[in-house]
């Protein structure tokens, strides 16, 4: 009976050290939401200090504090989840000098460095200097007035910034894919998509705003590809695809998987079947990786900027643009809940991230 008692009692310790999933997402004007997946429900409404409108979203690995990129895309605030108070803050422009982080921002996976991609421009009296664009990175120890450590070049166009299993290594996705040292502050490896050499293939065209790279550890983008080799009025002449790049292994994928035919923005990586991924606009499509098949497709009540998916693959969660996120089978694709955001409130072009409570 004792060892019995000695049994139950750490099979209940084990149950309770579980991480619970929740979701977070931002609406106009300038508030972070905490959601409850399973029980479909929003926890936690907290407003972030000044102006928005929020988008980017980034957490490290304790999931504790979550920053956020808002003011017209010229401020991060790092919101501490559980006492709901602004605990750092980096504001990037000064009454001469303008500076954008347009969307690019990640927090390494231990919390304390933040590094953000940013474009800055001086205000002159009778015109502007656009100046060269560079990766800042902040110390999150610096809390509320932070300022950049140290920076360092970066090309332009960058809309994604992730951490890779590497410590020292920070993916950053424009044209191109960078891998760049984040010690000496250079590019250490390029992963080409728009300068790729594939026969019969032209430039890809890629929308990356929005990184849900966290549950199956690997980044990915939907993109469309013009074949060279193919009719120009041929159904063949346009090509829809995914590139996949696995965080830990630091290696790219790209698959062509049909013809053209529908808009798609975001995708994710299921992290319990990694070859199947999930992209999302006015459909929600099952493709497979491996093979470059459309698996299944399915309409959609309405446009959803942001795509994510539980740990263990079972639900994808779609959100950003209007009001709600919901929630769908990955298996069969069929929705199986919703979520109003409080108000009715706008998630516009905001992240849809998991975090592990």
């Amino acid at each position: 009976m004792k060892k019995l008692l000695v049994a139950l009692c750490c099979v209940a310790a084990s149950a309770s050290a579980i991480a619970a999933e929740y979701l977070l997402t931002v609406t106009r004007p300038n508030t972070l939401h905490v959601i409850d997946p399973a029980k479909r429900e929003v926890v936690r409404s907290i407003t972030i200090p000044g102006d928005g409108v929020p988008g980017t979203i980034t957490v490290p690995k304790d999931g504790k504090v979550a920053y956020v990129l808002t003011n017209r895309m010229e401020s991060v605030v790092g919101i501490d989840l559980d006492s709901g108070k602004q605990v750092f803050r980096a504001d990037f422009s000064s009454p001469g000098k303008r500076i954008k982080g347009f969307f690019a921002a990640a927090v390494s996976e231990d919390g304390r460095e933040l590094y953000v991609h940013q474009a800055p421009v001086v205000l002159g009296r009778s015109e502007y200097k656009v100046e060269d664009t560079y990766i800042a990175v902040f110390d999150t120890a610096d809390g509320v007035g932070a300022k950049p450590r140290r920076t360092f070049p970066a090309p332009r166009r960058i809309s994604l910034l992730a951490p890779t299993g590497n410590k020292d290594h920070l993916l950053a996705l424009g044209w191109d894919m960078y891998l760049f040292n984040t010690r000496s502050g250079t590019i250490e490896k390029t992963f080409p998509i728009r300068h790729w050499d594939r026969p019969g293939l032209g430039e890809p065209d890629v929308l990356a705003m929005w990184g849900t790279f966290e549950q199956a550890r690997a980044l990915s983008t939907p993109y469309f590809v013009a074949k060279t080799d193919a009719a120009p009025d041929s159904a063949e002449a346009f090509k829809a695809g995914i590139a996949v790049f696995d965080l830990d292994t630091e290696t790219l994928k790209t698959v062509e998987f049909e013809n053209a035919q529908t808009a798609m923005f975001s995708s994710v990586v299921n992290p319990a079947a990694r070859n199947e991924a999930f992209l999302v606009m006015n459909q929600l499509s099952k493709v497979d990786t491996e093979t470059g098949k459309l698996i299944k497709r399915v309409d959609l009540e309405q446009t959803f900027y942001a795509v994510n998916i539980s740990g263990d693959g079972k639900e994808v969660y779609l959100g950003g643009a209007l009001d709600k996120i919901v929630i769908h089978d990955a298996e069969t694709l069929e929705k199986t809940g919703e979520i109003m955001m409080p108000g009715g409130a706008d998630q516009s072009i905001g992240w849809l991230r998991v975090v592990k409570r």
